[in-house]
């Protein structure tokens, strides 16, 4: 089985990142299950990848379990993540990339069941027949798992009044963010621009709030490193942003724009665990 393994490792470990959105994580999933696998009897097994993928999603599942049950990772001082030790963010980033780092945002919202179901079905059409006995449902219960998640996917919150100029300003807003470019960012902020934080963001008594162009640039300029890491969503049905570390949803950015001149009056970003679960986060029609 060891040569089956290393064939299907590309496949497993596609699975096991779509599955947890971390690639460290993923690919700790792949030495538990190859454990697994060299320790059980396979001398009967007929369908060898799909044996295999069965394993990898067991264990990817019960990992998926094990994070409802730990508190959520701290933030440091500023809004950045604690860092990672074990993944190398520059081979994260581009990895998350090319599945969709919207998706991977979206998918850390689901339930475990229901992540195993759409990302086995509807990304590497494992049958339900086959994915069911991994949850204990019936194929039936684990085809309603998938739509559920599916609907999650696509989202359900009302279209916005005017979504491509919206989308355009939180496209520039990311793309001045990772270039460091200080002069376009001021050009999309309003004078008075208002920038709320919760306290999870900045550990202050009361929610953090800073006022004006130049200082909520200045603020978006400190976090250029995460930029990588964030990616235009749908925050309750409205061009928003995300930001997604080693698998997890970090923050989301909620923008309002002037009516009048379309430049961003006020940015909320949300980075309670509490308050992240609140809101409703989906893949934009441009990037399902």
């Amino acid at each position: 089985m060891t040569e089956r393994f290393e064939e299907q490792r590309p496949r497993l470990r596609a699975v096991a990142h779509r599955m947890l959105g971390s690639l460290s994580e993923a690919d700790d999933a792949l030495q538990d299950a190859w454990l697994r696998v060299d320790r059980a009897d396979t001398k009967d097994i007929q369908n060898p990848a799909a044996w295999l993928t069965t394993v990898v999603a067991r264990v990817c599942l019960n990992m998926l379990r094990s994070r409802e049950t730990r508190r959520e990772e701290p933030l440091e001082a500023g809004g950045s993540p604690v860092a990672d030790t074990v993944v190398d963010p520059e081979e994260e980033a581009l990895l998350a990339e090319s599945v969709g780092l919207a998706l991977l945002v979206v998918l850390d919202t689901l339930t475990p069941a229901e992540r195993l179901a759409f990302v086995l079905h509807d990304m590497f059409a494992v049958p339900f027949d086959e994915i069911g006995p991994m949850i204990d449902k019936t194929p039936a219960a684990t085809r309603q798992l998938a739509s559920r998640a599916r609907r999650r996917v696509r989202g359900t919150a009302a279209p916005e009044a005017d979504p491509p100029r919206r989308r355009r300003v939180v496209d520039a807003y990311l793309a001045a963010t990772r270039g460091g470019d200080f002069e376009a960012l001021l050009a999309l902020l309003h004078p008075d621009v208002v920038l709320r934080a919760d306290r999870a963001v900045v550990p202050t008594p009361e929610p953090f709030r800073i006022t004006g162009a130049h200082p909520v640039a200045k603020g978006a300029m400190a976090s250029m490193g995460r930029a990588w890491f964030t990616t235009r969503v749908l925050v309750d049905g409205r061009a928003g942003l995300a930001m997604l570390r080693a698998g997890r949803l970090r923050l989301v950015l909620s923008f309002t724009l002037s009516d009048t001149d379309g430049l961003i009056t006020a940015i909320d970003v949300i980075a309670d665990p509490e308050r992240l679960r609140e809101v409703e986060v989906a893949v934009p029609d441009d990037r399902a």
